[in-house]
């Protein structure tokens, strides 16, 4: 019923090991590739084996977590709106890249009720500081100590940045693995916009998704 997989197939960008930045190696994205895992018919998310083979969750999970505003967050507290779930620290430079993209999809989907909700797998003192000093407006789940176990919730082990995009339901439609470019955050809303007023089936938009995100980092490699 899901059909296609999840991840971003693109060549040319770097993911982050999970480490504190002393330690961080990088490692090419090239094999982390959209797979096409089982093709039309299967019921599994999946991600490569370059990234430890765990099935993405077809629902977003009840991950809990403090926000940089001292309170205990979980996803389900957005349940009804579209939702963007990124992973990110303030030490990755694609993740930071990624920040003024994030607020300028909030801010343009706001009459859709899309939040972004992003979980810092770092320290609260250098998130709180980051967020505050780049006016970061959308919340900020802080993952210090369960930033790991929340990303391997989602099927994620190993690397920054990630995006998990689910609909009003809670549903996950697609994750981007490695930094999202707004070609692709576009295209990825558009069918999730889709989805919601029922022009798309989620497998059709999966697929949708899969392919043109598959394209556009093919052109994105070939014009770099």
């Amino acid at each position: 019923m899901l059909g296609v997989l999840l991840a971003s197939g693109a060549v040319g960008f770097i993911a982050y090991r999970l480490v504190r930045p002393a330690e961080v190696t990088v490692r090419p994205a090239a094999s982390l590739g959209a797979a096409a895992s089982g093709g039309a018919g299967t019921d599994e998310l999946t991600i490569e084996p370059a990234i430890p083979a765990r099935k993405v969750p077809d629902q977003l999970p009840e991950i809990r977590l403090p926000g940089i505003d001292g309170a205990v967050h979980k996803l389900s507290d957005w349940k009804g709106k579209p939702l963007v779930v990124n992973f990110w620290a303030t030490w990755c430079d694609p993740c930071r890249r990624e920040i003024p993209l994030l607020k300028l999809l909030r801010r343009e989907h706001a009459a859709e009720g899309l939040e972004i909700v992003g979980i810092a797998v770092d320290q609260a003192e250098d998130v709180r500081k980051y967020a505050k000093t780049h006016a970061v407006d959308y919340p900020i789940l802080i993952g210090e100590e369960g930033g790991l176990a929340a990303a391997s919730a989602l099927g994620m082990d190993t690397v920054l940045p990630f995006s998990v995009f689910a609909d009003a339901q809670g549903r996950v439609v697609t994750l981007k693995v490695g930094e999202l470019h707004e070609d692709e955050a576009r295209l990825i809303l558009a069918r999730l916009r889709d989805v919601e007023t029922g022009r798309l089936t989620l497998p059709a938009a999966r697929e949708q998704i899969a392919a043109g995100v598959r394209r556009l980092s093919q052109a994105r490699s070939g014009s770099g």
